[in-house]
Protein backbone atom coordinates (compact mmCIF):
# COMPACT_ATOMS: atom_id res chain seq x y z
CA UNK A 1 0.00 0.00 0.00
CA UNK A 2 2.86 1.87 0.45
CA UNK A 3 2.98 2.69 -3.52
CA UNK A 4 -0.31 3.67 -3.48
CA UNK A 5 -0.40 5.58 -0.80
CA UNK A 6 0.13 8.89 -2.27
CA UNK A 7 -3.10 10.87 -3.26
CA UNK A 8 -2.16 10.85 -7.04
CA UNK A 9 -0.37 7.86 -7.63
CA UNK A 10 -3.17 5.76 -8.44
CA UNK A 11 -3.67 8.75 -11.28
CA UNK A 12 -0.52 8.42 -12.30
CA UNK A 13 -0.19 4.87 -12.81
CA UNK A 14 -3.78 4.92 -14.74
CA UNK A 15 -2.16 7.38 -16.88
CA UNK A 16 0.83 5.52 -17.74
CA UNK A 17 -0.45 2.32 -18.37
CA UNK A 18 -0.85 3.81 -22.31
CA UNK A 19 2.82 3.85 -22.95
CA UNK A 20 5.36 7.03 -22.25
CA UNK A 21 4.01 10.45 -21.36
CA UNK A 22 5.37 13.42 -21.04
CA UNK A 23 5.20 15.93 -17.66
CA UNK A 24 2.60 18.49 -19.42
CA UNK A 25 0.56 15.69 -21.14
CA UNK A 26 0.69 13.83 -17.71
CA UNK A 27 -0.32 16.88 -15.43
CA UNK A 28 -3.19 17.49 -18.39
CA UNK A 29 -4.29 14.04 -18.16
CA UNK A 30 -4.78 13.78 -14.47
CA UNK A 31 -5.96 18.11 -13.83
CA UNK A 32 -5.66 19.44 -10.52
CA UNK A 33 -2.24 18.58 -9.58
CA UNK A 34 0.30 21.02 -9.22
CA UNK A 35 3.49 20.56 -10.62
CA UNK A 36 5.47 20.87 -7.32
CA UNK A 37 3.45 17.70 -6.37
CA UNK A 38 3.62 15.90 -9.66
CA UNK A 39 6.91 16.16 -9.70
CA UNK A 40 7.69 15.10 -6.50
CA UNK A 41 5.19 11.70 -6.96
CA UNK A 42 7.15 10.94 -9.59
CA UNK A 43 10.61 11.06 -8.27
CA UNK A 44 8.81 9.37 -5.70
CA UNK A 45 7.52 6.65 -8.09
CA UNK A 46 11.07 6.55 -9.99
CA UNK A 47 12.85 6.06 -6.93
CA UNK A 48 10.72 2.72 -5.71
CA UNK A 49 10.97 1.59 -9.49
CA UNK A 50 7.58 2.04 -10.52
CA UNK A 51 7.88 4.99 -13.09
CA UNK A 52 10.84 5.16 -15.47
CA UNK A 53 12.48 9.01 -16.96
CA UNK A 54 13.93 8.82 -20.48
CA UNK A 55 15.57 11.83 -21.50
CA UNK A 56 15.57 12.25 -25.35
CA UNK A 57 18.40 13.88 -27.14
CA UNK A 58 16.60 16.67 -28.45
CA UNK A 59 16.90 20.14 -28.48
CA UNK A 60 14.91 21.39 -26.12
CA UNK A 61 15.28 17.95 -24.05
CA UNK A 62 12.63 15.88 -24.26
CA UNK A 63 11.74 13.55 -21.23
CA UNK A 64 8.79 11.11 -20.79
CA UNK A 65 7.45 9.09 -18.11
CA UNK A 66 7.00 5.47 -18.87
CA UNK A 67 5.79 2.56 -16.38
CA UNK A 68 8.38 0.38 -15.29
CA UNK A 69 7.54 -3.93 -15.50
CA UNK A 70 7.20 -3.28 -11.55
CA UNK A 71 4.77 -0.02 -12.45
CA UNK A 72 2.69 -2.27 -14.78
CA UNK A 73 1.86 -4.97 -12.26
CA UNK A 74 0.21 -2.65 -10.32
CA UNK A 75 -2.40 -1.84 -13.17
CA UNK A 76 -4.92 -4.14 -12.12
CA UNK A 77 -4.56 -3.30 -8.47
CA UNK A 78 -5.46 0.32 -10.30
CA UNK A 79 -8.21 -1.15 -12.32
CA UNK A 80 -10.09 -2.38 -9.48
CA UNK A 81 -9.77 0.84 -7.62
CA UNK A 82 -10.96 2.29 -11.27
CA UNK A 83 -13.92 0.00 -11.02
CA UNK A 84 -15.56 0.46 -7.50
CA UNK A 85 -14.82 3.74 -7.57
CA UNK A 86 -18.36 4.83 -9.18
CA UNK A 87 -19.90 2.37 -6.95
CA UNK A 88 -18.42 3.87 -3.53
CA UNK A 89 -19.45 7.50 -4.76
CA UNK A 90 -22.59 6.42 -5.31
CA UNK A 91 -23.31 4.80 -2.22
CA UNK A 92 -21.20 7.61 -0.15
CA UNK A 93 -24.39 10.23 -2.09
CA UNK A 94 -26.84 7.89 -0.93
CA UNK A 95 -26.03 7.71 2.64
CA UNK A 96 -25.43 11.65 2.57
CA UNK A 97 -28.82 11.89 1.03
CA UNK A 98 -30.69 9.62 4.08
CA UNK A 99 -28.86 11.18 7.20
CA UNK A 100 -27.28 14.52 6.14
CA UNK A 101 -26.44 15.08 9.56
CA UNK A 102 -24.07 12.38 9.64
CA UNK A 103 -21.55 13.41 6.55
CA UNK A 104 -17.84 14.01 8.10
CA UNK A 105 -16.42 16.99 7.41
CA UNK A 106 -14.62 16.19 4.38
CA UNK A 107 -17.97 15.49 2.59
CA UNK A 108 -18.25 18.81 0.02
Amino acid sequence: MAFLGGAWTPNIVWYLREGPRRFNELRGDIGGVSAKMLSARLQRLRHDGIVERTVMPTSPPTVEYELTELGRELLPVVDAMVQVGPRLKARRQKTLQSHPAAAPADAA
